[in-house]
């Protein structure tokens, strides 16, 4: 799997997440963060984003997956007994729903609370429109535990979902965002002691990249 930053790319953990919820056994390739174009990736100035990126089989045969909605995908092809979509038709059309909203939505959250696990902004100012963002996805989180109980978004077993907004998770942290809904909580600190969460913090603070456009404090 080819991934750039640990430390700042969202979309790089939620690939590899997919990947190890599903058991796969991968080798990582990591690109430097002074490649313009994974630099641009992680500005969000990219028209597209190519990382990760699921390099599956060799020579001829080989299948390449760029896209993390669609890595998420194949890899319930491959292993559908790890659950990376719930079991009734239902609950998996809203687990695709709200992956996809996540997958091309929150603008505003994404541009003004980039993801950054080696910084902490105590006390930070959150702008309307990212707390906009902040309140859809409390929502969903809600509908989520309404609907199914917990611990994680949808039951009993770590989903899709849970690995989509994961990086969230790590927003809410590093720009110390407080919310009031104990389950919510839970949840959040649920993820960050997931062992794979473990794993890709203690690595992302071993980067001795820094990108000074997210270094500033807004």
């Amino acid at each position: 799997m080819t991934l750039s930053s640990k430390n700042y790319s969202s979309w790089s953990l939620r690939g590899w997440l997919l990947a190890r919820f599903a058991g796969l056994e991968f080798r990582e390739e990591m690109l430097s963060t002074d490649n313009a174009d994974v630099r641009a990736e992680i500005l969000l100035l990219a028209p597209s984003m190519l990382v990760p990126c699921l390099h599956h089989g060799s020579g001829p045969a080989e299948v390449r997956v760029w896209d993390t909605l669609a890595i998420g995908e194949y890899l319930h092809e491959l292993f559908p007994e790890a659950g990376l979509l719930p079991t009734s038709r239902a609950a998996r059309a809203h687990c695709r729903a709200i992956c996809g909203e996540m997958h091309s939505g929150f603008s505003a959250l994404r541009s003004a609370l980039p993801m950054n696990l080696k910084a902490r902004f105590p006390g930070f100012k959150v702008w309307s429109r990212a707390q906009a963002d902040i309140d859809r996805i409390v929502q969903i989180w809600t509908e989520c535990f309404d609907a199914y109980g917990g611990p994680w978004l949808f039951g009993e077993h770590r989903t899709m979902a849970d690995a989509m907004y994961a990086p969230v998770v790590t927003r809410l942290q590093t720009y110390d965002v407080r919310l009031s809904d104990r389950r919510l909580i839970e949840y959040c600190q649920r993820v960050l002691a997931m062992p794979e969460m473990q794993a890709w913090i203690a690595d992302a603070k071993l980067e001795p990249e820094d990108i000074d456009e997210l270094e500033a404090e807004f």
